[in-house]
């Protein structure tokens, strides 16, 4: 799969967008996906990461929230498809620099949306 410039969408990042995107498809979405964004939320909001990957993390969270991407979200399955490959691509980026307890936050808010079978989705995050 190849990726889409997701840089050119970090002017589309906010934080009221992300909350309201992520809550409003994370059923559909799945475990996976609403993980990755959300270690990438997290990370966001963290002083230990670079400036560097912040940008890179903003492009990948505005292509997220944008409706005007590669494959269009409202299609069934796969339209969420394109959104996770750029998320786990930001994610394996910056994966050595995420903080322990980012990731912690990340699998506590989970229960909000999914129940513990679908939690256990995560575990093949990178696969």
């Amino acid at each position: 799969m190849e990726l889409p410039d997701f840089m050119s969408y970090a002017n589309k990042f906010s934080q009221n967008d992300f909350v309201e995107k992520i809550s409003r498809v994370a059923k559909r979405a799945g475990a996976k996906l609403v993980y990755a964004a959300l270690i990438l939320f997290y990370t966001l909001q963290s002083d230990k990461i670079s400036v560097k990957d912040k940008a890179i993390i903003i492009g990948a969270l505005g292509y997220l929230i944008s409706p005007l991407d590669v494959v269009p979200d409202a299609i069934p399955i796969v339209g969420l498809g394109d959104d996770l490959g750029v998320l786990i691509y930001v994610l394996k980026t910056v994966w050595t620099d995420i903080d322990p307890a980012v990731k912690e936050r990340a699998q506590q808010k989970l229960s909000d949306w999914f129940d513990e079978d679908e939690i256990k989705e995560i575990d093949t995050l990178f696969s």
